[in-house]
């Protein structure tokens, strides 16, 4: 049943249409632009002017749903389906009929003629459409683009598609019937046209473009469609094709005069502002809101990985905001180093319509990576950008060392002072990393008598410190800076001087005495708050770190070979004392870098942590800056334990085996630590000797594969003249040695937590009067200087490769001039030969944060089976 047009009301069709379209077809049948010319069965022709007085034609198909009209409005403006014009047509229509005056549904015969002189003009529509779909694979939001163009032919006025079924086209005139004739060989040539451009025909619908606009093209790739939006498009106008952009086309390509970055400092400089934008047609535009967009979208933006496997000319597709249509193309030559430096800073939610980010002060070194690596167009900020530079070409100053300093300073102790004097006048605090020997104590107190001597030092300076580094600060000040009036903050009468802190130049407190001492230590301001060995606040929950993070401190320096021992939060750790919330807070820390570099090996997370924390950390290797000092060799030395010990080793191993199982199918893993501990501990014990796990009088030094061996590589490094140092962490072990040692008649020096006099046995060692110094690692593992040792022996490992290699630089150090050998006595197939092997995970980790390899560290979760696996096999 034929349904009548004419009763077609707004509600039924107006949400077919762009608001914009609505407004203007408003405009247009107010004005009375619009004219009906017939109805035919279900099509409206009409007439509209346009606003260049031209008159455009309209062929309106209406056909009812359940719930709305579709309809389909041809028109012969350039905008072409169901424009403005078609509005105000149907606009009219209503009107017309609610009046009466509706067009009428009879026509008189008409004159029929047949013309076969029009051609076909070639009309072409574009558009895209963007279908967004939750991808439960991934677990997020993502969205899916096709563009589509579809090919009409017009022949004066009358718009026809696909393949001829006949060579005759009807177009109703009020007064005749005119019948043109299709040109088949011309269309086919245009066709030809498209094809030679690299068109084919979509198989796949798309909502895109109606199938009933056109025949349906594609082309392979975005590249493709910009290398036609770009060239091809303006060659076929000039060959008068009729080109229709839609509005959701997303290659309506604005062009992008320039780049350009703004900053703006607040007036504590706490903070400044980044705006980094492009300019389109004379408008300023940021691309933070654009890039967010998109990243939320594309999540890959942030994968520097997938970015360099894009192509070297490929783009990104951004819409302008608040531009309807309007899109830029963004080169990833360009975007490539925006992301990469700023990358992480969009971890963090941020509003969708943000301009410029807000960014801490210590964040002005990326300013010197996007100055060098992106060309843009520099407003505001000279001294910010002044700091970049500083911060990045800082240690290539060139001063002198303080008047009075009574040291000849090396050249990289030189540069490092230069650096702390850099980050000092930029209001930044910084982790100096040398190895252990290359002398950041010197280092570090040139740069107070350089303040000093500049009269800059209005307030102390105050260092912390382990307990057993107080007398040797004391001995190095008095040596080097004799002019300083120094302090040392310990023992039971140090209280009296809290009143008169102000009056010192340098004050000496420990890790130990800081939480007691806080209360008297925070009413004094600092000019410097420096912590030596600063891996002592790895812990952020330890009250010491609690307690210095709410010092009040001009500057902050750390002092440490070794800022990262097992895990990247100890470096989160130093950074949260000596830049509060620079790294964000703990949880925020682990989920953006811990969890990813150390559990699934992500290089590209290790990069940017790295290029964030190497402005604030200064690290020299003894290789790289003491080429005078001689070689050193580390060496296994493999022991076969007992026949005895690996008895008691399986026994216990199963049965610690079989708690830790039952532990952690109680608790779980995490929950569980302290008696994997205990396991591998007594495991260690058993390797080391039986009289540590069952008491003194539990077995013979025989009984000892390690002892044995220990005691046949002594008498052979004696012979050779040889001076040993030797570490273990059981001070149990080193009494069993001492025991062996005196039986033998062989002086020895000894150092464990309980020696109250420690310069003692130094200077009677250093002296050459003791060929062997015992020392347990905890308390002699860092501050001792003991060059006359050519030999180390650490007689247990432990997970620590850091606080091994502390203890081996007491003998590696500067002044030392003969070759050093490190020993390592491992017991063959036993725990200790797997804690060896990830050791070695753990060094390399390490030593990827500080000097800039890619490890891969994934922990595999065979590691505890492993550990507690049966004795290999001698």
């Amino acid at each position: 049943m034929m349904v009548d047009i004419r009763k077609v009301q707004q509600r039924d069709w107006l949400d077919a249409f762009e608001s914009a379209y609505v407004s203007r077809g408003r405009t247009y049948a107010a004005a009375g632009f619009s004219r009906l010319v017939e109805i035919d069965g279900q099509v409206l022709k009409a007439s509209c002017q346009g606003s260049n007085d031209r008159q455009y034609r309209q062929s309106i198909r209406l056909q009812p749903r359940p719930t709305r009209w579709e309809v389909h409005g041809l028109c012969s403006c350039p905008v072409g389906y169901n424009c403005k014009h078609v509005v105000a047509a149907l606009l009219l229509l209503e009107q017309q009929y609610r009046q009466g005056q509706s067009p009428t549904l009879r026509r008189s015969a008409p004159q029929q003629v047949i013309r076969d002189d029009i051609q076909p003009r070639p009309l072409l529509y574009l558009n895209s459409h963007t279908r967004v779909h939750f991808d439960a694979r991934k677990g997020r939001m993502t969205e899916q683009t096709q563009h589509r163009a579809a090919l009409a032919f017009d022949y004066d006025g009358q718009l026809i598609h696909g393949k001829a079924s006949g060579d005759l086209l009807r177009f109703i005139a009020p007064d005749k019937q005119l019948r043109i004739r299709r040109h088949s060989e011309a269309e086919a040539l245009y066709r030809q046209r498209l094809t030679e451009l690299g068109f084919s025909t979509a198989l796949r619908v798309s909502e895109a473009l109606s199938e009933k606009v056109g025949e349906p093209l594609q082309l392979p790739n975005d590249a493709s469609w910009m290398q036609f939006v770009r060239t091809d498009v303006p060659q076929l106008q000039r060959e008068n094709w009729q080109i229709h952009i839609l509005p959701d086309f997303h290659f309506n390509l604005a062009n992008v005069d320039g780049w350009y970055a703004q900053l703006e400092e607040t007036t504590d400089h706490q903070w400044f502002d980044l705006e980094m934008g492009i300019e389109v047609e004379g408008q300023r535009i940021s691309l933070l809101p654009i890039l967010l967009q998109a990243i939320r979208a594309t999540p890959w933006l942030l994968d520097a990985q997938a970015l360099n496997r894009s192509d070297a000319d490929a783009f990104f597709l951004a819409a302008l905001p608040g531009e309807g249509s309007r899109r830029v193309a963004l080169p990833f030559s360009r975007l490539k180093p925006l992301l990469s430096t700023l990358g992480e800073l969009y971890f963090n939610d941020q509003p969708a319509d943000l301009q410029r980010l807000r960014l801490a002060s210590p964040d002005v070194a990326r300013l010197h990576t996007l100055e060098n690596s992106v060309e843009l167009r520099w407003q505001g900020g000279e001294r910010l950008r002044e700091q970049a530079r500083r911060l990045h070409e800082q240690t290539e100053h060139s001063i002198q060392p303080p008047l009075g300093l009574q040291a000849q300073l090396r050249p990289y102790q030189l540069q490092g002072l230069a650096w702390m004097q850099s980050l000092d006048e930029l209001g930044m605090g910084g982790i100096l990393a040398d190895d252990m020997g290359l002398g950041k104590t010197l280092q570090t107190l040139a740069l107070i008598l350089s303040k000093k001597v500049a009269c800059r030092l209005q307030a102390p300076a105050l260092i912390i410190m382990p307990t057993s580094l107080i007398a040797n600060w004391l001995d190095e000040a008095a040596r080097f800076t004799p002019q300083l009036r120094v302090l040392a903050l310990h023992g039971p009468k140090r209280k009296q001087h809290f009143a008169n802190l102000g009056q010192y130049d340098l004050l000496l407190s420990t890790y130990a005495l800081i939480p007691r001492d806080f209360a008297a230590l925070a009413q004094q301001p600092l000019e410097l708050l420096i912590l030596d060995e600063a891996q002592n606040i790895k812990n952020p929950r330890s009250k010491a770190a609690q307690a210095l993070g709410k010092l009040t401190a001009r500057q902050r320096l750390c002092l440490t070979g070794t800022p990262m021992e097992n895990h990247l939060g100890e470096l989160w750790s130093l950074f949260n004392v000596l830049m509060p919330g620079w790294l964000g807070n703990e949880q925020a820390f682990n989920r953006h870098y811990r969890v990813p570099i150390e559990k699934h090996g992500d290089a590209e997370r290790m990069a940017l942590l790295r290029a964030r924390i190497r402005p604030f950390m200064l690290r020299r290797t003894k290789e790289q800056v003491a080429r005078e000092l001689p070689p050193k060799t580390e060496i296994i030395h493999w022991v076969d334990l007992t026949q005895s010990q690996r008895d008691r080793y399986e026994t216990l191993r199963l049965a610690m085996d079989r708690k830790v199982r039952e532990e952690i199918e109680r608790q779980g893993l995490a929950r569980s630590q302290l008696v994997i501990l205990e396991a591998l501990l007594r495991l260690r014990q058993v390797c080391c000797d039986l009289r540590l796990l069952d008491g003194a009088n539990s077995g013979k030094p025989e009984h000892s594969g390690k002892l044995v061996a220990l005691m046949s590589m002594l008498e052979e490094l004696f012979a050779e003249g040889r001076r040993v140092l030797l570490f273990s962490q059981f001070t149990g072990m080193l009494a069993l040695i001492e025991t062996e040692l005196q039986r033998r008649g062989i002086p020895y020096a000894l150092l464990t937590g309980s020696t109250r006099d420690r310069g003692t046995p130094v200077r009677e060692f250093q002296a050459g009067k003791l060929p062997i110094f015992l020392i347990s690692l905890k308390a002699g593992g860092v501050g001792l200087n003991l060059t006359a040792a050519d030999t180390v022996i650490h007689f247990d490992p432990w997970w620590n490769p850091a606080a091994e290699a502390q203890a081996s630089d007491r003998a590696y150090r500067i002044g030392q001039t003969k070759p050093v050998f490190v020993y390592k006595l491992i017991a063959r197939g036993s725990v200790e030969e797997k804690i060896q092997q990830l050791q070695q995970q753990k060094a390399q980790l390490a030593e990827s944060i500080l000097a800039g390899d890619q490890p891969d560290v994934r922990m595999s979760p065979e590691d505890l089976d492993a550990l507690l696996g049966p004795l290999a096999v001698s």
